[in-house]
């Protein structure tokens, strides 16, 4: 799995493809402090679809890192995550879309968003907008406090940090270079990935 061949998605935009059981995601921040969403359905079952309910309940905490398992909404292992030089990601919020960009921070007019960009490229998969839910967000900075107030910080990943995660059946997946100021320390960047194996 060394010098892989990397895709580059664009900053504020999206992808999606297959990948196999067995096969290793590999995600990589390449300018340091962009968050990039992951959602993803089985292959030919798209009933059975990444649950972040599912992936917290069983962790037993909220951070999901080296070890954790991603699981779908029906209990089944999705993604091993196999190595992570970050350590901190959130399983707890949606992609951001433009309704969030109108209700929170009172954006007129279009914003790019990971929702519409997930959307965007699943669809060529039969996705609709319905069965996207919340995504993993790699590498997005988001912290609970003892009240239970959310917020969401900088990410600590620097340039070159990345994440991997075995896939455990064969799925479609979309990814992002999330598109949200809030999010990537008020700038847009791309993400870099590779399937592995």
């Amino acid at each position: 799995m060394s010098h892989p061949e990397y895709q580059r998605i664009p900053p504020q935009s999206g992808t999606s493809f297959t990948i196999r059981r067995g096969q290793v995601l590999r995600v990589v921040d390449p300018m340091g402090e962009q968050v990039s969403d992951l959602f993803a359905f089985a292959e030919g079952e798209h009933g059975c679809a990444l649950s972040s309910g599912r992936s917290l309940d069983y962790a037993g905490h909220i951070y999901l890192t080296t070890g954790d398992i991603l699981y779908s909404n029906n209990s089944k292992p999705m993604f091993t995550i196999v190595a992570d030089s970050v350590g901190l990601h959130d399983f707890l919020l949606t992609p951001c879309s433009q309704e969030m960009f109108e209700i929170l921070y009172k954006h007129e007019g279009h914003h790019p968003s990971c929702f519409e960009n997930l959307l965007k490229g699943l669809q060529r998969y039969g996705i609709e907008a319905p069965q996207i839910g919340t995504t993993f967000n790699i590498f997005m900075n988001v912290k609970m406090d003892p009240a239970g107030v959310v917020t969401v910080g900088v990410p600590t990943s620097k340039a070159g940090d990345y994440i991997e995660l075995r896939a455990e059946m064969d799925m479609v997946c979309g990814l992002t270079a999330c598109s949200a100021e809030g999010s990537n320390n008020g700038c847009f960047k791309p993400i870099d990935f590779a399937v592995l194996g």
